[in-house]
């Protein structure tokens, strides 16, 4: 008996919890743009390395539209009709949550992706989305990079730069775990709002640091933002461990990252979509 009404107390006080977080999020944005939007959430893997977070981050998104006043729809592996113009003009932004390696199935499907964004749509990128379509040089562009190595998971020293939606909760010191993401090199375009300070990464990984720097130096891109080629991109490279997608700053984090793209996309217009193959040069005079 004794044992039964612990385990009720225990229930009783992780439900509290569970509903204040909620509640918690939900008030930091009453009037969130994303409300009634309808978001596409996509976790597909190419071969290759597949993280083990990708149900954790689909459920917590889903769990986000539920609170905040969005749609939702999660498509975990790819289909002919998935990337086409029909379908996507039904979304106002995509989620790559953690994809990784090839995601699309065909040119055509880039193609259609690509008008998508061309037509004012929005692209929320987490984690293992900087190893995405790593050989195309537009989709490169689009997330401000592309992987080329991280150190061993560990405490990561960040710092906040640049006031942002996404950066709104999140102190100006933020020690976090995960791990730290290289690009072979980053997008002009980006504006950067976090960094992590790569004199603070273990010593034990420091000469690979070196080798891999970039012209950023030891304050490293970790969270960006930027328009390209008339839409807009908000990634943040953090968000490894399944168990992220249940603590509240790093919640209030991504939801900060949607709410920019839903606040800077308007109704699709694919009169504006110019592209008649997916690996055209961008036409920076157009939009």
């Amino acid at each position: 008996m004794c044992f039964f009404k612990i385990n009720s107390v225990i229930r009783i006080v992780f439900l509290f919890v569970f509903v204040c977080s909620a509640k918690l999020l939900v008030a930091d944005s009453p009037h969130s743009p994303l409300m009634g939007k309808k978001v596409l959430v996509y976790t597909k893997n190419g071969e290759g390395f597949v993280h083990d977070n990708l149900k954790e981050s689909a459920d917590a998104i889903v769990k986000m539209g539920k609170e905040v006043g969005f749609e939702v729809d999660v498509y975990m592996e790819n289909s002919t009709e998935l990337f086409t113009d029909e379908h996507l003009s039904n979304y106002n932004l995509v989620v790559f949550a953690n994809t990784n390696n090839e995601v699309f199935n065909s040119n055509e499907q880039r193609l259609a992706f690509r008008k998508f964004i061309q037509a004012g749509g929005g692209i929320v990128g987490i984690h293992s989305i900087l190893g995405t379509e790593r050989k195309w040089p537009w989709f490169n562009k689009l997330i401000g990079g592309s992987f080329v190595w991280h150190p061993k998971k560990q405490d990561l020293y960040l710092i906040k730069i640049k006031e942002h939606e996404s950066t709104s909760q999140i102190p100006t010191i933020w020690q976090w775990e995960d791990e730290c993401y290289f690009s072979r090199e980053y997008y002009a375009g980006i504006d950067v709002a976090i960094v992590a300070d790569l004199d603070k990464i273990d010593q034990a990984d420091q000469q690979s640091v070196e080798k891999h720097k970039t012209s950023y130096g030891t304050l490293h891109p970790v969270v960006w933002s930027q328009k390209f080629d008339g839409g807009t991109s908000w990634v943040t490279t953090l968000g490894h461990n399944k168990e992220a997608y249940s603590d509240p700053l790093f919640l209030k984090h991504l939801l900060g990252g949607m709410e920019f793209v839903a606040k800077n996309i308007t109704d699709l217009d694919y009169t504006k979509a110019y592209v008649e193959e997916f690996n055209e040069e961008v036409r920076y005079d157009f939009f």
